[in-house]
Parts: C-alpha cells; sequence; structure tokens
C-alpha cells in the first residue's frame, strides 16, 4: 500500500498469494522498490512458515500436545477442588500418604519436582493423579495447589529446612490449614511448631516404636494397623464436631447424642477444649462447647450419623 499504491483489498490479495506460494499473478505491475519488497517478504514468510511446521510436528510427535491438554484438564480440576488435601514431596511417605488418602477416599493434590516419583505412582497405583510438578517451597505453586481452599497440608519433603520454609508459607497463606509435617531429626520439632506445623511425624521413631510394639502387643497393632489404612474398607473411626450437633440436642449427654436417630456407632473417646482424651467414657458424660466425639463404626454407620448432624 505504501510503496505501490493498492488499495488494502489488493494488498491483502497480493500478500496472501505470495506467502502462500500460489502467485497468480501481480494486482498491477510492481516497481522496482515493489519487487525488493516481495523477495523480503517471501524469504521471511517461507522461513516462518517452515520454522511453525517442524515446531507443530515437533509438538505432537514428542507428545507435547498430550502433555498439554493433560495439564490443562488437571488446571481445571484443581480450580474447582476445595477442602482437599495437599501433599508436598512424593517420595516414599508421600506416597504412602496418598495411597491411604486414595482408600479413604479424600481428594488430594500432590506436588513434587521430581517427576519420576510422579509417573512411577501414575503407572502403577492412579492413573488420574492431580499433580503439580513445581517447587512446594514457592508461593505460586502452593496457590495453584489451591492452598486457600484446602483442609490439609502434609509435608514429606526430606529435608527439615524445607518442611519449615513450606510451613511458615502455608500458614501465612491460610490460617485455617491443618498442617502436618514430617521431620528428621528431633530438634526440627519445635521449629516446624513454631512456624505453624499442628502436629509432627518423625517417620523413624515411629516405626522403630511400631515395631516393638508388634512384638509386645500383635493383634492390637494390626487392629489399629487395619482401621487406619487403606485395606479398612468396612470398619471407620471419625471426629464428630461438637458445633455440627443440631441445636435441640446442644448440651446434652453422650448417652442422648448416641441415642438421637441411632444409627449404631460407639463413642470411644472425647477430645475435651483443652486438647485432653477422655478414654471410654461413661453414657452419662455432657458433651459441651469446644469438644469432639471419636466414634468407631462401619462407614455406612458413620455416613448415616454425619448426614444426621449435618
Amino acid at each position: 500500500m505504501l510503496i505501490e499504491g493498492y488499495r488494502f483489498l489488493d494488498a491483502v490479495f497480493m500478500t496472501i498469494i505470495t506467502i502462500t506460494t500460489i502467485g497468480y499473478g501481480e494486482v498491477h505491475p510492481l516497481s522496482d522498490a515493489g519487487r525488493i519488497f516481495a523477495i523480503f517478504l517471501i524469504l521471511i514468510s517461507f522461513s516462518t512458515f517452515t520454522y511453525s511446521l517442524a515446531r507443530l510436528t515437533q509438538f505432537f510427535v514428542s507428545g507435547e500436545m498430550k502433555e498439554y491438554f493433560i495439564n490443562k484438564k488437571i488446571m481445571s480440576t484443581l480450580d474447582s477442588l476445595s477442602n482437599h488435601v495437599i501433599i508436598c514431596g512424593f517420595g516414599r511417605n508421600g506416597q504412602q500418604a496418598a495411597k491411604t488418602l486414595l482408600g479413604h477416599k479424600i481428594d488430594f493434590v500432590v506436588v513434587d519436582r521430581d517427576s519420576n516419583n510422579i509417573n512411577q505412582f501414575k503407572h502403577n497405583e492412579h492413573k488420574s493423579l492431580l499433580y503439580i510438578n513445581g517447587d512446594a517451597t514457592e508461593d505460586v505453586v502452593l496457590k495453584e495447589a489451591g492452598i486457600d481452599r484446602a483442609a490439609s497440608l502434609i509435608c514429606a519433603l526430606p529435608t527439615d529446612a524445607d518442611n519449615v520454609f513450606i510451613v511458615l508459607s502455608a500458614r501465612a497463606l491460610n490460617s485455617k490449614l491443618q498442617i502436618i509435617s514430617r521431620a528428621s531429626n528431633a530438634t526440627s520439632i519445635p521449629k516446624l511448631k513454631k512456624a505453624g506445623a499442628s502436629n509432627v511425624i518423625m517417620p523413624d521413631r515411629i516405626g522403630g516404636t511400631h515395631m516393638a510394639t508388634l512384638v509386645s502387643k500383635p493383634e492390637v497393632v494390626e487392629f489399629i494397623d487395619f482401621l487406619s489404612g487403606e485395606e479398612a474398607e468396612s470398619i471407620n473411626i471419625e471426629s464428630i464436631d461438637f458445633k455440627v450437633l443440631p441445636k435441640e440436642i446442644q448440651p446434652t449427654t453422650l448417652s442422648n447424642i448416641m441415642k438421637w436417630k441411632t444409627t449404631g456407632v460407639n463413642c470411644i473417646a472425647i477430645k475435651d477444649g483443652n486438647g485432653k482424651f477422655i478414654i471410654n467414657p461413661p453414657i452419662d458424660f455432657l458433651v459441651e462447647e469446644g469438644m469432639k466425639m471419636i466414634v468407631l463404626g462401619t462407614k455406612s454407620q458413620i455416613a448415616a450419623m454425619k448426614q444426621n448432624v449435618g
């Protein structure tokens, strides 16, 4: 248009037939300046077309297209997720936590830098695993995982310093979040607690205690393992908060709560407002504000009770 004075439509037509190498012929005869411009247009457009075609071919052949749609689907699912669990670090401890959550049908998302851990778990355990391949110490990654809508976070990284950093960040992003962190050294426990961890677990200590208890009380430990493991399809333990009880039975005795729309569950403990547990409470025990009942029953019984109390 500038060099030859073409109309807009003529200029567009000439450009299209040139870059597509169709070449119907010139709309109007070109001057020397117009021909030089056409030469550069052909070279540039051909190079661009060749590069684009090569990249598109690579995109399909290397599986990037498939990965793109998988990531898009994961991010779409994460945007709609709430009250879920975020697992930071997907080594042995993180994978075991994931298996247990799968057994209890609790939604979770995994955050790990090592794609090998994620791919191995997807291949062997759960093909539709929700994951983010990134660094959990970065706030932006935790936000992608829906930290503001999550109910709990599990820090299972092997380095205590990384776990402390994640706990600090997570607590700042969600003050109501339940945070369970791994610790390798006993000296890290108070630091993690101070950073905002709700509970701190030392896998080595628990493993040693567990093995020793299996020697002294094998049946009891096996039963507890059955209750807490993914194999426990029929039996379950659940906590019921006082505040979810219907107003018409607040406060009242444990006997009235257990009889109200009876479901067959048993109360095995009560946690009072100070965090103290009352084991096997008497039937006339008064359940008040701030308390939680620990009940035992089949999954269907507990589901019925939870439905009754809303």
